[in-house]
């Protein structure tokens, strides 16, 4: 039985459904993710598990025990907020021991919680700044220590590493997980951020528009997108509208690329597979698509004989550098499609060539309900 419960939780604010019928588990011990794009009813969702809000229907359980309308202060959860919520007026350890005190402890077992959370977030001796004084990445070191001092059964976060700069966020991330994972914490994790999700989270719970699409982990989110929604906010994504030719008992598939004219070919099942002639999309990731060397034969653009299916000839119209890798922009009679190399050795901007999507790359999404 999971550890956090939520069994469709809805919550509506005047004529906004800002969350619809969401349910999940988090297990005991996992760092779980909600992702999704701003405005689609993560935070809301955090909120509700955290007490701040309350659902309009719907149920929420934690341990066994139904959660859904205790006050927040009796939930026994930390949270970390984007914004840090420190206390200007107080130093650093009256900050960390704020809800310490909030929940009437000795003053010596005090003293030594904050010792130990700020030894944790690696801010020893910090006890006596001004918040202040600190840098970002320091207050929000400060902003977790104070969520792990109280010792909670669940740890909550709302987008903490938004407001750092890139190599801070990406210190602080790694410093994050290694610490959750030390203190045997459970923890939900709210982001935008897809790379960050996936570098912290056991699994992830993908939201747009209020509803849960799909929940996975990281790499299966990645290799095998469940509908077009989720594919398109995963990002690059090749993601290709066609049409069904083939018969349905075929086990594999003939589509037509509605841009370009191609045909492409790949095994499916048949409870995949769309109506006849519906459109319908195809994803291949951009590591996934193969630039032959070999260059297009002749002016009409001809696919040798003996290329491998689903071969197509196209020109390239931009090349980016992107450090270890380079991204390859290609243009397939109209179709537009971007590939990821190594190195770009030998191509050049406004040259044909061609390329290949390796049938077993590509997925038939579902539409989008």
């Amino acid at each position: 039985m999971p550890l956090l419960s939520l069994k469709n939780i809805s919550k509506r604010y005047n004529t906004t459904q800002a969350v619809a019928e969401v349910s999940l588990g988090v297990e005991r011990g996992e760092f779980f993710g909600l992702l999704g794009p701003s405005g689609c009813g993560k935070t809301t969702t955090l909120r509700m598990i955290a007490g701040l809000e309350k659902p309009d229907t719907g149920s929420i359980a934690f341990d066994a025990t139904e959660i859904t309308n205790q006050p927040a202060e009796r939930r026994g959860f930390g949270m970390v907020f984007q914004n840090y919520a420190l206390f200007p007026h107080l130093n650093v350890f009256e900050n960390v021991a704020f809800g310490l005190r909030a929940r009437h402890m000795p003053s010596g077992e005090i003293g030594d919680r904050v010792t130990s959370a700020l030894g944790l977030v690696q801010l020893p001796g910090y006890e006596k700044r001004r918040v202040d004084e600190l840098s970002g990445g320091q207050q929000q070191r400060v902003a977790i220590a104070r969520a792990i001092a109280i010792e909670p059964a669940l740890l909550l976060f709302d987008e903490p590493l938004s407001n750092l700069d890139v190599a801070l966020r990406e210190e602080t991330r790694s410093e994050l997980r290694e610490l959750v994972t030390r203190l045997g914490l459970t923890a939900v994790y709210v982001t935008h951020d897809q790379e960050e999700a996936f570098a912290l989270c056991d699994r992830i719970a993908v939201m747009v528009g209020g509803r849960i699409l799909q929940t996975d982990k990281p790499r299966d989110l990645y290799q095998q997108p469940a509908q077009v929604s989720v594919a398109r906010f995963l990002g690059r994504n090749n993601l290709i509208e066609v049409v069904r030719l083939s018969s349905s008992k075929s086990s594999r598939a003939e589509f037509r690329t509605i841009q370009g004219g191609h045909t492409l070919r790949l095994p499916v099942r048949h409870d995949d597979l769309s109506p006849m002639n519906k459109p319908c999309f195809l994803s291949i990731r951009p590591e996934h698509v193969l630039i032959n060397e070999e260059k297009v034969r002749g002016n009409a653009g001809l696919v040798p004989a003996a290329a491998p299916e689903n071969t197509l000839p196209a020109r390239i119209r931009d090349i980016n550098f992107a450090g270890a890798t380079s991204s390859i922009k290609l243009n397939a009679n109209g179709l537009s499609l971007e590939a990821l190399v190594l190195q770009p050795d030998g191509l050049t901007v406004g040259s044909d060539c061609l390329l290949t999507l390796p049938a077993d790359k590509i997925l038939l999404l579902r539409n989008d309900k």
